[in-house]
């Protein structure tokens, strides 16, 4: 228990949650844990043990995104990014309690901000979605297997792992104990969760309900061979259809920048083969991936209405509903209120990335680019001092996971610097 708030607060017996890992649990004596230092050996040994028993399990193969997590948490993996996040003779240890609310919508999300915890020493309280997703019963199926086994102990008992729903009084005590509570989803669901009180030193760091985009040269596409074409396709499709279009990282317009876009000598031709060369190839990666439910199919329409009713836009010819493109006459300032799911895309041609500026506002998140260099990426932020735009990667890359994420550097932000002079 600790007293938060004047208020002496303690989990009830009544409370209604789930204890998904481990079995039991003495929650006095897990939140008195003492914090350890960044990027530990015993955590690096156990993430990587972990990897391992993942990429053994067939059932992995059946999820991209357990993959991707077993892969970023190898040992070598890990040892590259703590050369980048711990600097020799700093001195550094976790805060303490991190209190972890996970998105409902993307599955594998709570396994990043448990990671991100961990390798910055700390224990860790971690509410999963209350959605049933097999990935996340899959790495508490291994979490256990672990436990069994007795070699990580140490590291495992920084794990606490619940689930509950919007009726249960638990985020009161969770909140009670957290020295930072970190909040991953919409603006609804952070300003219920901050309706329980921190202690006074204590501090939110949230991950809101954010838009993204990208932009692709249109030249390059037009130069790029068949090779390229499905290469690019299939990061298209991680960026986007992998989790249904709904992370906040899935791009939801695409800015086709073409140089050339204002002459009259017969560009627009060229900007036509572009676009369909692009989504040729995309449509055909999806449509052998995808399954597209019918419920989506309506919303699609739904969504295509109801933008043709607020702005000037053209549906573009598609072979069925699996992309659904509508190109957009002007930009408005508040296109991020119009977005659907399961592929579907507004597109405005421009002439330099200059364009995509003005509207550009806090709540902005990632810009996924093909045919930049690192170079005009830097000019464009510091040229024009965007309020938003807080990552710019590859297509390919806007939902792979990073310990700087929304602009926070998690390894600092999640620990604490003594001072010893």
């Amino acid at each position: 228990m600790r007293k938060s708030a004047d208020v002496l607060i303690r989990m009830q017996p009544s409370s209604n949650y789930s204890l998904l890992f481990p079995k039991t649990i003495d929650w006095d004596k897990f939140i008195a844990y003492r914090p350890d230092m960044p990027f530990s050996d015993e955590v690096i040994e156990f993430l990587n043990a972990l990897s391992g028993t993942l990429m053994k399990d067939r059932m992995s193969r059946l999820y991209p995104d357990i993959i991707t997590f077993a892969y970023f948490c190898r040992k070598a993996n890990l040892l590259k990014i703590k050369v980048k996040y711990v600097c020799n003779g700093e001195l550094r240890l976790g805060r303490g309690v991190l209190f972890h609310i996970a998105p409902s919508n993307v599955p594998i999300n709570f396994g990043y901000s448990l990671v991100a915890g961990l390798l910055a020493g700390n224990v860790n309280i971690v509410r999963v979605s209350s959605k049933q997703f097999p990935q996340v019963n899959l790495i508490i199926k291994h979490l256990h297997e672990l436990m069994d086994g007795g070699l990580y102990d140490e590291v495992l008992n920084r794990i606490a792992l619940v689930r509950y729903d919007r009726t249960s009084d638990a985020s009161a005590y969770f909140s009670s104990v957290a020295n930072v509570r970190i909040i991953w989803g919409g603006d609804a669901t952070i300003q219920t969760i901050r309706q329980n009180a921190l202690p006074a030193r204590s501090f939110d760091v949230c991950f809101a309900d954010r838009y993204s985009i990208a932009a692709i040269r249109l030249e390059v596409i037009i130069n790029a061979s068949d090779a390229e074409m499905k290469k690019l396709a299939e990061a298209f499709y991680n960026d986007t259809y992998l989790f249904d279009q709904n992370a906040c990282s899935a791009p939801h317009i695409i800015f086709w920048v073409n140089r050339n876009v204002n002459s009259a000598d017969g560009k627009e031709n060229s900007v036509a083969v572009a676009k369909t060369k692009f989504w040729t190839a995309v449509h055909e990666y999806v449509s052998a991936k995808y399954q597209l439910q019918a419920v989506m199919s309506v919303d699609k329409l739904t969504a295509f209405y109801r933008q043709a009713a607020c702005m000037d836009i053209k549906a573009e010819k598609m072979p069925d509903n699996v992309v659904v493109r509508s190109e957009l006459k002007n930009v408005p300032s508040n296109i991020d209120e119009f977005r659907c799911a399961c592929g579907y895309f507004s597109e405005k041609t421009i002439a330099s990335l200059d364009e995509i500026a003005p509207i550009v506002t806090v709540k902005y998140q990632t810009l996924g680019y093909y045919g930049f260099d690192r170079s005009e990426l830097v000019d464009f932020v510091r040229k024009n001092r965007v309020l938003g735009l807080d990552r710019i990667v590859p297509i390919g890359e806007t939902t792979a996971f990073a310990f700087t994420w929304d602009g926070y550097n998690l390894i600092d932000t999640f620990t604490r610097i003594p001072s010893v002079l």
